[in-house]
Parts: C-alpha cells; sequence; structure tokens
C-alpha cells in the first residue's frame, strides 16, 4: 500500500537542518547520547541500522506521519527533551518527516542522504602496532563493517580487499601519501560486497587475485595477476607473502604483510572465525568447516604469537584495540577464543550452530564479482547496502 519513494515527499513548510553522516559519526565517536527517528521499514531496520553504545535507535516506520493527524501513541514514542535525528534510505521521507515533527514543536534535524550517507563513510586508521617496513593503515567502513588494508613503503603502495564504490579514494590516498598504488589484492570472490580489484587494474594498479578462486568460475582470470600460495609481492622495502587459507570459500587466501600482519580476509576475525556456507551452501558447509580448522590450525595459528590478525570485517561485537583497528595478536585471540582451541568436531559443531542470515543480496554480488554479471557503479553500491553477515556467529567469540 505504502511505496513511496525518498524523492516522493513534498519539501516541509518548515526550514530542517540537516546533519551529514560524518557529522553524526564523529558524535557517536566523541561518546555523545545520540537519539534516532529511523523511518524505514521495520524489516530494513531489523537487517541493517545504525548503533552505538550511546545510541538510541527508535523505529516508526514514515507511513505513520502521512496523515494530517498523526496518531497519540505514534507522537509518544518520540521523546520531546531532546534533539532528534530522523533518518531514512536516502534523505526525502526522513526530512518530510522531520518537518512535520517540528511543526508540532519537537526539536529535530535529518541525516542527510539517509543510510546510503552513511554508506559513504569510508575512514583511514593507522595501525600502530605494526612493525614491518613502510607504514600500514585499516579501511574502516562502519556502515557494514568492511576493512581493507593500505600498505605504503617509499614510493609504493598496495590495497588489499579495495571496494569498487571507492576506487578513486584508495589512488588519491596513495597519491596523499607520496606513493603510487602499485598492487590491488583480493583474499577471495567477496560475497556482501563488489570488489574494486579490476577497476584498480584499469587504473594502473596489477590486480591480484588467489588462484584458487578461478574454479568458481571467474572469467577475467587471463587480465589478471594470480597468487599461489607462497607467491610474494615487493611493495617497497616490504614483502606481502600469500597464504593460502581455504575454508570461508574454498579459494580463501590470506596475505602476510612484511612477516606482521595477516591480512585474513574471511577466515579469521578479531571476534569470530568464518562462516562456511556462502559457496556450497548448508549441505557444503561441514567440509568447508573441516577445512577452516585445517587452516587455522596449520596455516595460521603457527605464526609467532605477536603476529597481528586483521580480518576484512568487523561486527558489533567486535572490540578495536587501542589504535582503532580491529586487529588482534593471535596469542591474544588464542587466549579469548576457545574456538581456536577446541578439537575438529567441537569446532565444526560450533560455527554451524549459530550462523547469522546470509548477507543481503550475496546471490549477484558473488557472480558480479566472478564477472558473470554486470552492475553500473550506482546498481553495484545498491547491491552492498547493508550488513556483512561473513562471520559464523552473531555473537563475539572472543571472551567466551
Amino acid at each position: 500500500m505504502y511505496n513511496m519513494d525518498d524523492t516522493d515527499f513534498p519539501t516541509p513548510d518548515v526550514e530542517i537542518e540537516s546533519v551529514s553522516a560524518e557529522e553524526l559519526k564523529a558524535r557517536i565517536d566523541a561518546g555523545e547520547a545520540v537519539t534516532l527517528l529511523d523511518t524505514r521499514m521495520e524489516s530494513d531496520f531489523e537487517e541493517w541500522r545504525i548503533d552505538g553504545e550511546t545510541v538510541e535507535s527508535i523505529n516508526i516506520p514514515y507511513f505513520e506521519f502521512l496523515e494530517d493527524e498523526i496518531d497519540d501513541d505514534v507522537l509518544a514514542r518520540i521523546p520531546d527533551d531532546r534533539e532528534i535525528t530522523v533518518l531514512c534510505a536516502k534523505g526525502g521521507s526522513s526530512e518530510y518527516v522531520a518537518g512535520t515533527l517540528k511543526e508540532r514543536g519537537y526539536d529535530v534535524d535529518h541525516l542527510e542522504d539517509g543510510m546510503n550517507g552513511w554508506a559513504r563513510i569510508y575512514e583511514r586508521v593507522e595501525v600502530e602496532r605494526y612493525d614491518g617496513s613502510g607504514t600500514l593503515y585499516q579501511y574502516q567502513r562502519p556502515s557494514s563493517g568492511c576493512l581493507g588494508y593500505l600498505l605504503v613503503d617509499g614510493d609504493e603502495a598496495a590495497v588489499i580487499d579495495p571496494l569498487r564504490a571507492f576506487t578513486d579514494r584508495y589512488l588519491e590516498d596513495a597519491a596523499e601519501l607520496g606513493a603510487d598504488l602499485t598492487y590491488a589484492i583480493d583474499t577471495h570472490i567477496h560475497a556482501d560486497h563488489i570488489s574494486g580489484v579490476r577497476e584498480l587494474d584499469d587504473e594502473g594498479a596489477e590486480g591480484v587475485v588467489p588462484e584458487a578462486s578461478v574454479d568458481r568460475g571467474v572469467t577475467y582470470a587471463d587480465e589478471l595477476t594470480l597468487a599461489e600460495d607462497g607467491d610474494e609481492f615487493e611493495v617497497g622495502s616490504a614483502t606481502i607473502e600469500t597464504v593460502y587459507t581455504p575454508g570461508h570459500t574454498s579459494g580463501m587466501t590470506s596475505y602476510l604483510i612484511d612477516g606482521s600482519l595477516l591480512a585474513t580476509g574471511d577466515g579469521l576475525f578479531v571476534e569470530s572465525v568464518a562462516r562456511p556456507d556462502l559457496e556450497e551452501g548448508d549441505d557444503g558447509a561441514p567440509e568447508a568447516a573441516a577445512q577452516l580448522y585445517e587452516s587455522l590450525q596449520e596455516r595460521v595459528l603457527t605464526l609467532p604469537d605477536d603476529t597481528l590478525i586483521g580480518g576484512a570485517h568487523f561486527s558489533d561485537a567486535a572490540e578495536p584495540a587501542d589504535d582503532g583497528t580491529y586487529t588482534a595478536p593471535i596469542g591474544q585471540l588464542e587466549d579469548e577464543m576457545d574456538a581456536l582451541t577446541m578439537d575438529e568436531d567441537e569446532f565444526i559443531e560450533l560455527i554451524l550452530s549459530d550462523m547469522p542470515p546470509r548477507p543481503a543480496n550475496y546471490e549477484d554480488i558473488i557472480p558480479t564479482n566472478l564477472g558473470q554479471q554486470e552492475a553500473d557503479d550506482e546498481e553495484a553500491f545498491e547491491l552492498e547496502l547493508g550488513p556483512n553477515n561473513c562471520a559464523a556467529s552473531q555473537e563475539s567469540l572472543a571472551g567466551d
């Protein structure tokens, strides 16, 4: 019945201030109390929303505000003793709802560009405990929990797990840091976002994908460099070593950055381990889980205890390190995460027991990343909106 697009809403008769996604993020990061009125449908709100320790989110769909006489029960749910930031998908319905509330005396503003604007926040944070050659940064996308890595040493740079939506950002950041982007490297065929490796290859970086992922149906294997176990890529004086770690997918590959940080893709996170069902579904999940166990025990946990782990994602359950990055030493993770010290049968039972819903639109994202179907920039951005859900558990496995 209610299917209005964000662009269909009339402009309010009162002036409504807008807040940018970056401004809202800064307030949340500073620990300010923030009250959000999310006017998207309940299903969209339940799947994906802005959270935080100091964030209170109220979900009332926009259609509750379309009548001249808004139901008293609806208004009673909205605090009138504090500032309210109204948000929606793209910024249209939130401005309209904010206008109706301001006319009734509420202190309101609205989130500019809505959740789409929130999804364009992409932050670069230095990994301070990295002790290899050069400087290592972690990219963080708070809307989806996507993480990537930028290594810069001298006049060369490499990015691991780049997102297509931020292709220009990697090139600009490398240039700002006095380097050319030499490599763009993927850990695997992603299921939650559109990879930027091919676009960066077109811009002059050397695109790299795991050779082990080609059998899934990659259509562009002849156009990029294929990384096999043990291959090394030189970035200035630093070395990125290929470490084959199947389990999350059959082609899942980690990269050891100058002996200091293992970029594990979706194999191991600071709060959980990979889910094993995105390639072969539920039927193939037990075998993939056994493969993941072997990779963790024989390829990851055999590294020195002070080797940092940096995954391709973080969830709301993850705790950042003191430097603000989602990284942790292997020894710490072994101490905190029982899953890493279980025997194989216990491990498989655990990670099959509590898997969250699969990533939104993964059935379109995977073939797009394989090159089997096309998506323009706007379509690609829309496909990856939402949570990543690439871990095996809804809650943190660390500290259990």
